[in-house]
């Protein structure tokens, strides 16, 4: 067994293999805190015939029994990854597959399983710094180590992989990935900071990584398995020269056209086809060896317009944005609606607001909580041209959701404001490069014509690299091919004073922190330019809601109160959503949510509730039912829950001989409340309400005895008066 132990932000990392996963190629259990994870990695030993890409799979999994918990549901095992563990696979996965050697074709599998969570560090960037190590000790023909961190920034110190408690108070969450010399994925959240800030976490991060980098190297040396050699791919001798003479100058000049993305697509779809009927009879079966030839072709015209002319493929200069069209209010049942148009990227986004009881609850390593914000993001097949499966959510459309909605949840108002839970629901519906960025701004439009008071609007734009030996180039709003020719895909979300959301990923192996500079720099100019022509459909949020929104009115309780408008077993509470058609949440602090598609119904609502948890006072006038009936008297409901003596003298005026000769239980008189004894029993009168006879003089046995034990007053007591209840 090797063992290794790193010190990171005063706290201990370790690393240790051959105790576990034996028979994998490598596997690595790093430990920080109380959390534990372990990270395999299986190296097939040949290539994967008859393929043109790199096989490499990645899987997060967090065992509920990491934490002390037995899953929810019926069958009690952990079933279909969970968003949160898509997105932590991805984290491994991105900053990883860049550093394989280009022509490696062998099927690799990452699996990294959390067995342990002290439900204060996350095991996320643990496993993808796990993984890098199990691929050095695995002999992987892989340009790492590489590492992980998680930057948070709590009362203006920077900490390095803070717990859950420190991130709640932090104004930055940024998860950065990267060799010793230089930086290969960002992503985060943030609350408008400035470009600057961020430069200034990304070094705090980038410097613990190459410490991790240094001890994964040394943990490597000692139980490493020897370097796998790459089966570098053989090319049939002439082909490489013949395909350059067939569409070397045709792709350089389609290069450097400018034309709109399915024109393009159908030009260089009819290069690549004649080029393979022009050599499908000298080489026969290559077709996939010369399309990846025409393809390198391709990507080398580009690269090269761009950098040598400054010419992108619709013409634009490096730092120009698309044209943009913004509409709302388009979709007439939809809260808030909105269309962003960039380009050939569109993104069409519907708002929902819905109360307490469409908050989504997450359960998890963590304690269960519930969020009052989601974003969906939806990639249909017909926004590329294509024709495509539905029915199941790709890990791309979780990722690019995520980050959408990270960009703008700093932006929402707190619940106690706008008690609202919030759906966003972004359809694309055409795609040309950066559209979880048109997500972000469309998502921001529709907020805004929902009538969410947002804090500002929040624009997104996606960054680009074209970067040959010294020669560089930062593209600002990139096209999807610039994306896929290109060397780096950075978006950045913020409003006009900071960015709140952030995403990098590359394909080449680091980039420095001074290229980040740039591109932050150029995407902020770019942001306050989108923002700008947003601002051209909708400035700030609606001052109503549509007329389709519930309506929330919130009130307040005593705490002490909550039993009795919950009642037993929940009678009262759901006695006042039936009558009242409204929807109610009661919060632990007595906060009261009532949720209604009319005024008049929550009217109705908080009149029930604030009869239950009115006090009684002496002199005022009740209207309720009689309850029961006794010889001395009767007792009647002046409150929900709540009953007072209407004694047998303060009936009427009239002498009476018997109560029921003038009520019955279930009538509704109106009565007034003389007084509250000592020990809380209502003393009422019906009499004090009406006109005396002529010539009426009171008498002392006219007035109700007072009680202080026995007999009727103990009736009393059980029979009304209780303002306890079932609590939730």
């Amino acid at each position: 067994m090797t063992r290794k132990t790193i010190e990171i932000g005063g706290k201990t990392m370790t690393l240790e293999t051959g105790r576990l996963a034996r028979q994998a190629s490598g596997s690595v259990l790093i430990t920080f805190g109380e959390t534990m994870v372990l990270s395999t990695v299986v190296l097939a030993d040949s290539p994967r015939e008859g393929i043109d890409f790199f096989p490499l799979s990645c899987e997060y999994r967090e065992k509920i029994s990491a934490a002390g918990k037995i899953p929810g549901g019926w069958f009690k095992r952990e079933g279909k990854p969970s968003e949160k563990e898509i997105l932590s696979a991805r984290l491994i996965d991105r900053p990883i597959r860049p550093m394989f050697a280009d022509d490696f074709r062998n099927e690799v599998q990452i699996v990294a399983s959390v067995y342990s969570s002290d439900q204060e560090n996350d095991g996320d960037v643990l496993a993808a710094t796990a993984a890098s190590a199990a691929l050095m000790i695995a002999g992987a023909p892989f340009d790492g180590p590489i590492a992980e961190v998680r930057v948070g920034r709590v009362n203006g110190e920077f900490v390095i992989n803070p717990t859950f408690s420190q991130l709640k108070l932090a104004d930055l969450e940024l998860v950065v990935a990267g060799t010793a010399d230089s930086i290969l994925m960002v992503e985060g959240e943030s609350k408008q900071i400035s470009e600057r800030d961020m430069l200034d976490a990304l070094a705090f991060g980038h410097k613990h990584i190459a410490a991790i980098c240094a001890a994964i190297n040394e943990f490597a040396a000692e139980a490493g398995k020897p370097r796998m050699d790459v089966q570098a791919r053989e090319l049939p001798e002439g082909l490489e020269q013949r395909i350059h003479d067939l569409c070397y100058t045709r792709l350089f000049e389609l290069a450097g056209t400018v034309m709109e993305k399915q024109e393009r697509a159908q030009a260089t779809k009819l290069i690549y086809e004649e080029v393979q009927a022009a050599l499908a009879e000298e080489f026969p079966e290559q077709e996939k060896l010369i399309s990846g030839i025409v393809h390198d072709i391709e990507k080398k015209a580009m690269r090269q317009t761009i950098l040598e002319k400054g010419q992108r493929l619709d013409g634009r200069g490096l730092t120009d944005v698309r044209p943009i069209s913004s509409e709302v209010g388009l979709l007439f049942r939809a809260h808030g609606s909105a269309l962003f148009t960039r380009g050939e990227t569109q993104a069409l986004m519907s708002c929902t607001l819905g109360t307490k009881s469409d908050e989504q609850i997450i359960d998890g390593l963590l304690e269960e909580f519930r969020k009052r914000f989601m974003l969906h993001y939806n990639f249909p097949p017909f926004s590329v041209g294509e024709v495509g499966r539905f029915g199941f959510t790709s890990r791309r459309e979780i990722g690019h959701g995520n980050l959408a909605e990270r960009a703008l949840k700093a932006m929402l108002p707190p619940e106690e404001e706008f008690p609202y839970t919030i759906r966003l629901v972004c359809d694309i519906l055409e795609s040309n490069g950066s559209s979880s960025m048109a997500t972000v701004c469309s998502g921001s439009m529709a907020l805004m014509d929902a009538g969410v008071p947002i804090k500002k609007p929040v624009a997104g734009v996606a960054m680009g690299l074209i970067k040959e030996g010294e020669q560089v180039a930062v593209l600002t709003d990139i096209l999807g091919n610039e994306d896929h020719l290109g060397d780096m895909d950075f978006k950045v979300a913020g409003t006009a004073d900071g960015i709140t959301s952030y995403q990098m990923d590359i394909k080449i192996k680091g980039i420095t922190i001074a290229i980040m500079e740039t591109a932050l720099e150029q995407a902020r100019l770019a942001r306050l330019h989108i923002l700008e022509r947003m601002a051209e459909a909708i400035t700030e949020s609606r001052p109503d809601l549509s007329p389709y929104a519930p309506r929330l009115t919130t009130i307040y309780i005593p705490v002490d109160m909550i039993g009795a408008v919950i009642g037993p077993g929940g009678k009262h509470i759901k006695n006042i959503v039936a009558e009242s058609g409204a929807e109610i949440n009661i919060e632990d602090d007595g906060r009261v949510i009532i949720a209604s598609v009319n005024g008049e119904a929550s009217e109705k609502a908080v009149e029930m509730i604030r009869r239950i948890t009115a006090v009684p006072e002496a002199g005022e006038i009740y209207t309720g039912p009689v309850k029961k009936i006794a010889d001395f008297g009767a007792f009647v409901e002046i409150l929900p829950g709540k009953e007072g003596l209407l004694h047998i003298s303060q009936i009427d005026y009239r002498r009476i001989g018997s109560v029921d000769e003038v009520l019955k239980v279930g009538d509704i008189v109106t009565v007034k409340l003389l007084r509250v004894e000592d020990n809380g029993k209502m003393v009422l009168s019906r009499k004090a309400l009406m006109t005396p006879p002529e010539g009426y003089e009171e008498k002392p046995e006219d007035n109700p005895p007072r009680r202080s034990s026995g007999g009727g007053g103990d009736r009393h007591r059980r029979g009304g008066g209780r303002n306890d209840g079932g609590r939730r």
